[in-house]
């Protein structure tokens, strides 16, 4: 039923401003509006709302995710643009840039927003 529908993603945010400048100046999304409900960035097609919170409680897990074509680039221009890459400690063997090869030959690569949501970078 909505396999042909667009997607529209969410992340709690807590400061609009920081968000703001974050996901445009750093990751490079194209801000659309802002409003008093939510921050929102065109991804590639994709709306993202920044939606305000009072608190916002990060979770363990990745909430937001991009695929891409060169992940030693991509992470390479995030990290140049001030992004700073999660080390997730010594059961994830990761490479120099932060970038972990999966058993199934993904490779991903975790960064936090401002928030502490964890988002990543992934090649499949």
């Amino acid at each position: 039923m909505l396999a042909t529908e667009k997607l529209i993603g969410f992340v709690p945010i807590t400061d609009a401003a920081r968000a703001k400048s974050f996901y445009a100046e750093k990751l490079g999304l194209k801000f659309v509006s802002e409003d008093s409900f939510a921050v929102v960035f065109d991804a590639n097609g994709n709306m993202l709302r920044l939606t305000r919170m009072n608190e916002v409680k990060p979770q363990a897990f990745t909430i937001l995710g991009w695929q891409v074509s060169d992940i030693v680039g991509t992470v390479k221009r995030l990290h140049e643009a001030g992004v700073t890459f999660e080390r997730l400690g010594n059961f994830m063997q990761q490479d120099e840039l932060g970038i972990w090869a999966a058993p199934g030959g993904a490779k991903v690569a975790w960064f936090k927003d401002p928030d502490g949501n964890t988002l990543s970078v992934s090649q499949h």
